[in-house]
């Protein structure tokens, strides 16, 4: 299986945010909450759905929730993958 770094798995999570709402890569902040960028209940299901595929592990969409910035959600998620 092929470990994801920080820096891998925060870039996947701000290109998926910046795809989603077609902005810039640069306008999606790390330590900015999930709800601020108005993602509703599919959104999230989706996100963690293809995270999970990403990283090779099943997601709850409930970690967004529990882990509410790109940031401590990485942090999180590495700690757990490893």
């Amino acid at each position: 299986m092929d470990i994801k770094t920080n820096v891998e798995i925060q870039d996947w999570l701000v290109s998926y945010i910046s795809d989603l709402l077609e902005i810039n890569p640069d306008e999606v902040d790390v330590k900015t909450p999930f709800d601020r960028y108005g993602l509703d209940s599919s959104s999230v299901v989706g996100l963690t759905a293809e995270l999970g595929d990403w990283l090779g592990k099943d997601l709850n969409p409930k970690l967004m929730y529990d882990y509410p910035t790109i940031e401590v959600l990485v942090d999180n998620l590495v700690q757990t993958i490893q």
